[in-house]
């Protein structure tokens, strides 16, 4: 629960917000003009058992996709990227239940695939107030180029193909937002930027285009076994389950794995303890974003769209983790650094009680004996020979 001495700790000095202007009207809290986001892509380029030629894994890493082992368990094999690409769906639907229409998934495909999804669902979602979206996983292809390119396969599966993030956008249309996850994410970002500055025939990018990138141009994502591979594809999909490993790691609250992984609830029931733990989590990155943003800019990532605002208030938990590795989350609008704001204090202390109440409720651990221990209790039982 946040309380006013916690709130006003995000206020300015003077009382004034970031980029108002002072005077007497309030502006209006909420956007007249709203948005949906009613259509997704999912751009898997995994290529799973192959490492990309110009990344180097260290042995171990990471390798959880969606929470999943592409390379053990029961969705090993070919079959994995299928059970990577409907979890990630999932992820993405429970953000705004009612209002997805349509995902397509597209697993380790050739750019004539992605170009035909993209504008099959722009044909039917060309409203201006329809938001398309390309997710692009690109743990299984070399980084983006310099040039802005990223790279898919042909069409026998031989060979890596660039593709433009100019061509992206063309077969997307706008509005759209668009999510990198992979090394380098950020050489997009700047890609783009340069290309309006050159006076290119761009969409305007921070309006008709919003881009979450997990890591600035020079960076690599982490590689640690303890993390997931995709770290950024969770903190915006998963973000109480990444936030609350974090706060487990640095508490005193020893929770098992599988009460972390399944919180009781739903994130959209207030009264169960995921629907608390959600409603605190929004609760505290809407106020961050609300203390460090510009108010229009607020507005319009924040208020108009349900699911670019849950990947918003996400995008902030992901600043927070990255800067844990020394690494920078890039977004065109670009967005402050938040990752130290105070009102991050609120959520660990309120999560770390919720843990703390969850961890109690928790039956303890069964304790069945091992074949050692019993082979050891039969042959102290035994009666000697003779």
């Amino acid at each position: 629960m946040l309380h006013e001495h916690q709130l006003l700790l995000a206020l300015p000095d003077e009382g004034g917000w970031p980029g108002e202007e002072r005077g007497d009207e309030i502006s209006a809290w909420r956007m007249r003009e709203r948005m949906k986001t009613p259509s997704l892509v999912l751009v898997l380029a995994l290529n799973i058992g192959v490492d990309p030629p110009d990344v180097t894994k260290p042995t171990p890493c990471a390798r959880l996709e969606c929470w999943l082992d592409p390379l053990a368990g029961p969705v090993a094999g070919q079959k994995a990227i299928e059970a990577i690409a409907t979890a990630l769906q999932q992820q993405y639907e429970q953000w705004q239940p009612r209002g997805t229409k349509t995902v397509r998934a597209c697993l380790d495909p050739t750019a004539q695939e992605v170009r035909k999804w993209c504008a099959s669902l722009r044909r039917a979602s060309p409203g201006r107030d329809e938001r398309l979206l390309l997710h692009f996983n690109g743990h299984g292809v070399p980084r983006p180029t310099v040039n802005g390119e990223v790279w898919l396969f042909n069409r026998t599966f031989t060979q890596y193909h660039p593709v433009s993030i100019l061509d992206l956008l063309s077969w997307l249309g706008t509005p759209c937002v668009l999510v990198f996850d992979c090394h380098n994410a950020g050489r997009l970002n700047e890609a783009l930027a340069a290309m309006g500055r050159a006076g290119e025939a761009a969409p305007k990018v921070g309006h008709d285009v919003i881009v979450l990138s997990a890591c600035a141009a020079h960076e690599e994502l982490p590689t640690s076994p303890e993390l997931p591979a995709d770290l950024f594809t969770a903190c915006l999909t998963s973000p109480l389950r990444v936030a609350l490993s974090f706060v487990r790691r640095d508490g005193l609250v020893a929770l098992p794995d599988e009460l972390l992984e399944r919180v009781p609830g739903s994130p959209s029931e207030r009264r169960t303890p995921a629907g608390e733990l959600n409603w605190i989590f929004t609760a505290v990155t809407d106020a961050i974003a609300w203390a460090t943003l510009p108010r229009d800019l607020f507005r319009r990532l924040f208020r108009q769209d349900m699911l670019l605002a849950s990947l918003c208030r996400n995008f902030l938990l992901a600043q927070r983790v990255f800067a844990r590795y020394d690494l920078h989350p890039t977004s065109s609008p670009p967005l402050p650094e938040a990752h130290g704001h105070p009102l991050w204090g609120a959520w660990d202390l309120a999560a770390e009680a919720i843990l703390t109440q969850l961890a109690a409720a928790a039956p303890p651990p069964s304790r069945v004996p091992s074949a050692a221990a019993g082979d050891e209790r039969g042959a102290s039982g035994a009666s000697p020979e003779g």
